[in-house]
């Protein structure tokens, strides 16, 4: 008999156990929140800075929300269809009723905001408006 092994028990060994993983449990969580972006309401403390910080290599600042920024987005999609804008390494697109209707979508913009907006607003609207239309015209007087 004396050639077992003796059994030694240690009875703490669950206890840390559990101490060591919730340490390190500790340690992930400041690793994350250190790593993480800060939380929305960081970004409404600081008014007009959201969406401005800055992106990753090769990325562009997010705009701010606004009139200027969502009439820009309805003129970039109206020459997307008409085809005079393609996406990056893709095929332009010819979709008459989709440039059509980005189009109408500005005119309602322009109509249902006349006299709400600043004048820096209203002229962006209306030149994106005179261009949009004015594009839209020529490259279907071409096709159609």
């Amino acid at each position: 008999m004396a050639d077992q092994p003796s059994l030694h028990i240690d009875s703490d060994w669950k206890k840390q156990a559990q101490e060591e993983k919730r340490r390190l449990a500790e340690e992930e969580q400041k690793k994350a929140a250190a790593a993480a972006p800060p939380p929305p309401a960081a970004a409404a403390a600081a008014p007009g800075t959201a969406g401005r910080a800055a992106r990753g290599r090769g990325q562009r600042e997010i705009p701010p929300a606004g009139i200027p920024t969502l009439v820009s987005q309805l003129l970039t999609q109206t020459l997307m269809y008409l085809g005079e804008v393609a996406a990056m390494g893709g095929e332009p697109i010819l979709n008459f009723d989709m440039a059509r209707h980005q189009v109408d979508t500005l005119a309602v913009l322009d109509q249902k905001t006349r006299g709400n907006l600043t004048e820096e607003e209203q002229r962006v609207l209306d030149t994106a408006l005179y261009e949009a239309q004015t594009r839209f015209i020529a490259v279907a007087s071409q096709y159609l």
